[in-house]
């Protein structure tokens, strides 16, 4: 006892030290990770409340105002989604993972400007019974109430014929309100191509995932869809104070681009360029380092597959009905041009291996090669970044700090300068 005293000053600099690093922490993701707030005049989601039983579940969101919704269920695997005018997310963090009778978990984020998005993981094929507005009373704000049913597979067939569309919801008092007929989704703005007469070279900075699709999620809360924007934005900065590039990005903010859409916007901005950011996760939480991806019907190893089979997935992930796309995507022939895009790809990967390699951890194997959707326009070459893994929590960490991500950032300037070197007429 007479000695133990003289250890307390080392267990208080122990825990003020780690009370320091939790700070840190949170302070870094605070600014990563904030949900904007809706327009003015919006509503703002405070709060989501799941009861029931593996038949019968409700669902209830806590808002500042009324909103009118519009409801339609998916399947492969089954779905219910929920459109809501553009809404600010301010949901305890207790509220984000909760689960409970028919549902195993949602995502909501910004779908399209004005429109936000609410994805409701279900176990069962299911049909929403009920979506009304209760108005505030009981010191309770407005709760927008969904009433979800397990209904048999062949019910759920026979409400979901083709297309998806809004359910005939019935309205169970005065108050409530039935959900508003479909509209079309609002064109995305295009890029603009490079001006006549400018010499610098167009480079496209995609940033995975965003909105309703927030991708991997860090063992301290870190979204990655976060994590890839901000790096982004650090990848336009710093190429473009070269006076080298023009750089034009997917996404400027937390909303949701489709994987098609992402590689049509490369081929109108005329990108000589593409350069996808992401940040993995895995099940060994002591793997860490970052790796480069190129194109390739054949996948390099299993964690190339199966990583390329996750991405290839964030539109269904967002709640789009994928049911009648072409499968050209999924089982696009390569022909001779988009084998010569491959092998620039495959050069720029090397360049960025060995630049990157210089400042930041990178796997052993660090070109892999996989079957990546968002890689494939035929004429521009594109490799996939994964920054490192958010599941490792000092990366983690690491991909938090701007001065870590600056240094990835500078390797990929130093990279494009040397492969637009050589291939000054690409």
């Amino acid at each position: 006892m007479g000695r133990n005293w003289r250890l307390l000053p080392l267990r208080r600099a122990r825990v003020c030290m780690a009370a320091i690093v939790a700070l840190t922490v949170f302070c870094l993701q605070s600014a990563l990770l904030a949900v904007p707030a809706a327009a003015q005049g919006g509503a703002t989601v405070l709060g989501i409340r799941i009861g029931g039983t593996p038949a019968s579940t409700r669902f209830v969101l806590e808002m500042t105002n009324s909103v009118k919704p519009e409801v339609f269920t998916l399947g492969s695997p089954y779905r219910v989604v929920v459109d809501l005018p553009e809404v600010g997310w301010r949901l305890p963090p207790n509220d984000i993972g909760a689960k409970g009778g028919l549902v195993d978990g949602f995502r909501f984020g910004l779908f399209e400007a004005g429109r936000s998005r609410l994805v409701i993981d279900v176990n069962a094929p299911v049909a929403v019974k009920g979506a009304f507005v209760i108005e505030p009373r009981e010191g309770h704000r407005y709760r927008l109430v969904l009433d979800i049913e397990r209904v048999a597979a062949s019910a759920f067939r026979d409400q979901n014929p083709a297309a998806p569309r809004p359910q005939a919801l019935p309205v169970p008092s005065a108050a409530a309100q039935a959900a508003i007929a479909p509209r079309p989704p609002a064109p995305q703005p295009q890029p603009r191509p490079r001006e006549r007469g400018d010499s610098r070279r167009v480079v496209v900075i995609d940033a995975g995932h965003g909105g309703v699709d927030p991708g991997t999620i860090g063992p301290a809360g870190t979204y990655e869809k976060n994590v890839t924007l901000a790096m982004a934005r650090q990848v336009k900065t710093r190429m473009e104070a070269t006076g080298r590039y023009k750089v034009v990005l997917t996404r400027d903010s937390d909303i949701f681009i489709p994987l098609r859409e992402r590689v049509a916007i490369a081929r109108t901005a005329g990108a000589e360029m593409f350069i996808s950011l992401h940040a993995d996760a895995i099940a060994n939480r002591n793997t860490r380092g970052g790796s480069i991806y190129t194109l390739s019907e054949v996948a390099s190893d299993k964690e190339a597959e199966s990583l390329a089979a996750k991405e290839n997935k964030a539109d269904l992930i967002a709640g789009m009905d994928l049911s009648h796309e072409s499968r050209e995507v999924a089982s696009i022939l390569l022909d001779l041009a988009q084998r010569e895009t491959m092998n620039y790809s495959a050069r720029f990967a090397a360049m960025m291996v060995s630049e990157l390699g210089k400042s930041v951890r990178l796997l052993s194997n660090s070109h892999r090669f996989a079957g990546f959707a968002v890689l494939k326009a035929p004429d521009v070459p594109s490799v996939l970044f994964e920054m490192g893994y958010l599941s490792n929590a000092a990366e983690e960490r690491e991909l938090l700090r701007p001065d870590y991500r600056l240094k990835m950032a500078d390797g990929i300037v130093r990279a494009a300068d040397r492969f637009f070197r050589e291939r000054p007429n690409l």
